[in-house]
Formats: structure tokens, C-alpha cells, sequence
């Protein structure tokens, strides 16, 4: 394994400023209809609102990762007396509920932070400024696949030749003592 710098892109919720008007969930939907912005369905969207209105509780969630399989937690949440499941706040599209699938295909959905923008759809269209966009450096592990290396040595046999390729890495590795 080697150490690499990754760009990791975020969205901050906060929750003081946040009041439950929907625009993160109906521009999310927006942007990811087909074509974009050819219709309006918030099950498409990758941002959901956990909404009691009566207790003033509102709580964007936007999807993380799939998982094949349930998680074990089921926990309970007390939040100005109102108990919520732990799935409640949970990101992760997953066999147990129908949070953050595709209303077609059923297949799991992942917010892409609205790829080929500059922020967010969600974050830019939060007036109140409860979601905001964050960038950061982090160093991460990242292992090296096998597959890609036979792939890329492959492709350099096939350009450059085998004896080449190795002659060039009997160069470098003299280098490298």
C-alpha cells in the first residue's frame, strides 16, 4: 500500500439554520432527471429531509455508500422527545429500506456532488446556508490493484516490447540502489 493525497469534498449540515424548505431535495432531483432538469420526482433526489414540522426538526441526509448487506445498528435517537431510528440519519442505501434508490431501477443512489459543478446544486440553493461545501488534502492508504498493473505493464509490452520493458526496469531498479 502506498500514502497518496485525496481530495475529499464534503457537504456540512447545519441543523440551527435549517428549516425545512425542500429546495436541497427538489434542485437535486432536478439536475438528476433524464434529461436534467426535465422534471421534478424527490425520490430521485440524492438529498432527503427527515421532517417533523410539529417538534421544528428538520434534517437533510444525502446519500453515502451502498451496502449489500443490513447493518447490526439499531439504535435510538431521542431528539426534542421525538425517537428516531438509528436508519433514520443513516446514508447508505442498503436492503432493510427504500431510502436512496432509484424510483425505477430500484438500483442505490450516491451523491455525486452534482459533478460537473462547481459546488453543489444543494449547497448553492440553500438560502439559509445550512449546507455548506467543503474541500480538503487527506493522505490516505490507497492499494495498489494487481489487476491495473498487469493491465498497464501489458500495455507497455505491447508498445514498447518485452525486452525493452525490462531493460528499462533493470535500469531503474540499479538507480533505486
Amino acid at each position: 500500500m502506498s500514502k497518496v493525497m485525496k481530495k475529499v469534498k464534503t457537504i456540512k449540515i447545519d441543523l440551527e439554520k435549517c428549516n425545512g424548505c425542500r429546495a436541497c431535495e427538489l434542485i437535486c432531483s432536478a439536475y438528476h432527471a433524464e434529461p436534467k432538469y426535465s422534471s421534478n420526482n424527490p425520490a430521485r433526489s440524492r438529498i432527503r429531509m427527515i421532517r417533523e414540522p410539529l417538534q421544528d426538526v428538520y434534517l437533510p441526509v444525502y446519500a453515502g455508500e451502498y451496502t449489500p448487506a443490513e447493518c447490526m445498528g439499531r439504535d435510538k435517537y431521542v431528539i426534542d422527545g421525538k425517537e428516531y431510528e438509528e436508519c433514520a440519519f443513516c446514508r447508505a442505501s442498503c436492503p432493510s429500506r427504500d431510502a436512496f434508490k432509484e424510483p425505477d431501477s430500484g438500483l442505490p443512489l450516491k451523491c455525486d456532488m452534482c459533478e460537473d459543478e462547481e459546488v453543489p446544486l444543494c449547497v448553492k440553493w440553500c438560502i439559509h446556508d445550512a449546507l455548506t461545501y467543503e474541500e480538503r488534502e487527506e493522505e490516505v492508504e490507497e492499494e495498489v490493484m494487481v489487476e491495473e498493473i498487469e493491465t498497464g505493464l501489458k500495455s507497455l509490452v505491447d508498445k514498447y516490447g518485452f525486452e525493452n520493458l525490462v531493460d528499462t526496469v533493470a535500469r531503474l531498479s540499479q538507480k533505486e540502489k
